[in-house]
């Protein structure tokens, strides 16, 4: 393997020099000078400003603090376009949304509107991101840094290794209105520049260079590359996290749904309640079965008030709306996908006890599901509160108006 990847580097540097990549000529780029401290780099950049220099750059090993006042340096234009983008990508997964939810493919879900902000925050914020940071990356490497293009005379240069590891570098251009060769290396060596040098262009121009990306040498690089890649993919995700110590989580012993268990006799994993046991904040139901004319002796505990009709509608508008319709008048919103019930408007309906409206709810009647796994004890009696506020509002009398 290695051997494969010291014969790509030689490769690399025979075509390198077959287009005279690594040869230089005698056209001065820059003036570069290497310093010790940070101290002294701003300095230099202070001077190199002040003197009215307007091509000329400093490299640090790592980020500097307070070196954009010396250098005189413009805000970048960069969070402009982030913003632009980030903006962009809110916009369109909003939209996105907005039309897949609420026209495309338009989901029924207990009353709530088909397209919500709040659900959709997820996503948008997502792409937001996404674009806003896809797009950063891309214009900083193309735009602002001018790339592919990689023939900057400071490649491959004793300046560009010192500082990168240890050193502080400025240079200066040597296409600045100002530039001297001579007075530029005095400066420097005033500021208490630990090394002066003179940088030249290489030979070759990259604008012109023919780039071999047609080679099939090249091509079989870029295949291999990509097959091992995929390969040390495949190997990660599909068979290194299953293989110990990587597979402890997947491998504890734990009970999932629909699988057989070898702790419990009957082999099922999924368990029944204890026979006997009521559920937390519940009460046992002694109704059950029973059909809904005789249940009259229960009482709704809840408060006539004004919480109570909210709850009651809140509760009412989610779980009974789709099929009741938001006034009770058995106008289905299902399209016909599902048998309208009938209204609750009907005398049959409004001389009910409220017991056996409760009774409905909690046991469900005809192709009329049971709710009491969905909706709490208490928000039943609430719907039933505001059921009765619907049937007089529908029913008003002359004795209402009046009131």
């Amino acid at each position: 393997m290695f051997g494969f990847f010291k014969k790509i580097k030689n490769k690399i540097t025979e075509i390198n020099s077959d287009l005279g990549i690594d040869e230089r000529n005698q056209e001065l780029f820059a003036v570069s000078a290497l310093f010790d401290t940070p101290d002294d780099i701003i300095k230099a950049a202070k001077t190199l400003s002040s003197s009215g220099f307007k091509k000329y750059d400093i490299h640090t090993p790592y980020p500097v603090h307070g070196m954009d006042d010396p250098m005189k340096l413009k805000p970048s234009k960069l969070g402009f376009f982030t913003f632009f983008f980030g903006s962009l990508g809110t916009l369109t997964a909003i939209a996105m949304i907005f039309y897949m939810a609420g026209f495309d493919y338009k989901n029924i879900i207990g009353g709530k509107p088909f397209f919500s902000l709040p659900p959709s925050i997820p996503v948008t914020f997502e792409l937001t991101i996404l674009l806003a940071g896809a797009f950063t990356v891309f214009l900083v490497l193309i735009l602002f840094n001018k790339l592919p293009l990689n023939n900057n005379p400071l490649l491959d240069t004793e300046y560009m290794k010192r500082v990168s590891s240890d050193k502080f570098g400025a240079i200066v251009e040597a296409d600045d209105e100002l530039f001297n060769k001579d007075e530029i290396i005095r400066l420097f060596k005033s500021l208490g520049s630990s090394e002066v040098n003179l940088i030249y262009k290489f030979k070759h121009n990259e604008l012109t260079t023919e780039r071999p990306i047609f080679d099939f040498k090249f091509i079989t690089l870029l295949f291999l590359l990509a097959l091992i890649t995929a390969a040390v993919t495949y190997f990660s995700l599909n068979k290194l996290i299953y293989l110990p110590p990587f597979n402890w989580m997947s491998e504890q012993f734990k009970v999932k749904p629909q699988t057989q268990s070898t702790f419990f006799e009957d082999g099922y994993s999924m368990r029944n309640p204890i026979e006997g046991s009521i559920p937390r904040n519940e009460l046992p139901y002694e109704y059950r079965g029973l059909p809904d004319s005789l249940v009259k002796y229960m009482s709704n505990p809840l408060p006539v008030s004004k919480e109570v009709f909210e709850k009651g509608k809140t509760m009412y508008d989610i779980y009974c709306s789709p099929c009741h319709g938001y006034y009770g008048k058995g106008d289905s919103r299902l399209n016909g996908q599902f048998p309208n019930p009938p209204s609750l408007h009907t005398d049959r309906a409004r001389l009910m006890k409220d017991a056996a409206i409760y009774h409905i709810i909690t046991t469900g009647q005809n192709i009329m599901p049971a709710y009491d796994k969905q909706i709490p004890q208490l928000n039943r009696w609430a719907i039933v509160h505001y059921i009765r506020a619907l049937q007089r509002s529908q029913n008003a009398n002359d004795g209402d108006m009046n009131k």
